[in-house]
């Protein structure tokens, strides 16, 4: 496995490899199997799996969370290469954006200024959009992998790529998840083991949502309340709760295109996000299993 640190030498590493499929797993570290299930759906079709290990620090809205985000490299290259990586890129700040960076991508519109945009504030998306444009753009992968937990960001991203016209297709892969059914974070370390339990309200609120509209329910309040009643079982209070259009992110009064039912609340002091994909007549996630979720036992 090769590990590259500057741009220069990302390219040389990539140049001898560009006559078959090269495909792109952008990551933060604190490599978890939710990304390593990128991985793996990465190296079923190409010849080269990239992933790049870089805490993005212009999407970040508090200098505090990003000092507390994880770091530890040896043990994410060591996963990386159990996992059959061929080359990791692990660059700098500084090489990112070095001395007189002064371009930002920018995508207008509530797609960016919506629940994430709104909570963590327009520049989060600035970040995002800017850093994926730049890998995206290093890399010239022919396929991008991102997981389907962050709905909000993976709508950016297939924004960026359609309106800049970056060759590279994006891949969503359903979300991962552990056993009782959480959305595998790396922020779940940080959950206490009652918090731990709290937190499984939000798969069972959304396979509550998911179930109603199987069973024939379009209306988005209804949906909304269905899966609050999950949340206030547990005594959950989200910072939204809404059932979204997939590529636009604006609100849906009903199930008439397809859409997300995303949720972002606070469990202790650890804020998750997730979300089911819904669709008019059928429901695509893999929340839906035959996979029981814990009930909130202790919970108050």
């Amino acid at each position: 496995m090769i590990v590259a640190t500057t741009l220069a030498e990302l390219r040389s590493a990539l140049a001898p490899r560009r006559d078959a499929p090269i495909a792109v797993v952008p990551t933060m570290g604190a490599l978890h199997e939710g990304h390593l299930s990128l991985v793996t759906a990465a190296r079923a079709r190409a010849a080269t799996v990239v992933l790049t290990i870089f805490v993005n620090p212009t999407q970040f809205t508090e200098q505090a969370d990003l000092d507390a985000y994880p770091r530890a490299l040896d043990d994410d290259l060591a996963k990386a290469g159990a996992a059959g990586v061929d080359v990791v890129f692990a660059p700098t700040a500084a090489e990112m954006y070095p001395t007189g960076f002064a371009t930002t991508v920018s995508i207008a519109g509530p797609l960016t200024e919506t629940f994430e945009g709104a909570v963590r504030g327009r520049a989060h998306f600035d970040g995002v959009a800017t850093i994926v444009s730049k890998l995206l753009l290093a890399v010239l992968a022919d396929t991008a992998y991102f997981g389907q937990k962050d709905a909000q960001q993976v709508a950016v991203v297939r924004r960026l790529v359609r309106d800049l016209g970056i060759p590279t297709e994006i891949v969503v892969v359903p979300t991962s998840r552990d056993d009782d059914g959480l959305a595998r974070s790396s922020r779940n370390v940080r959950l206490t083991p009652a918090d731990r339990v709290r937190a499984l309200a939000l798969p069972r609120a959304l396979a509550a949502a998911a179930r109603a509209v199987a069973d024939g329910e379009q209306d988005a309040a209804a949906l909304r309340a269905i899966a609050a009643h999950e949340l206030d079982a547990a005594g959950l209070t989200p910072d939204y709760l809404a059932v979204v259009d997939s590529d636009g992110f604006a609100e849906l009064d009903r199930l008439d295109r397809d859409a997300v039912l995303v949720v972002a609340a606070r469990v202790g002091a650890v804020r998750l996000l997730d979300n089911v994909v819904l669709a008019p007549v059928t429901v695509s996630s893999d929340i839906l299993d035959d996979r029981p979720v814990a009930a909130p036992t202790g919970s108050p």
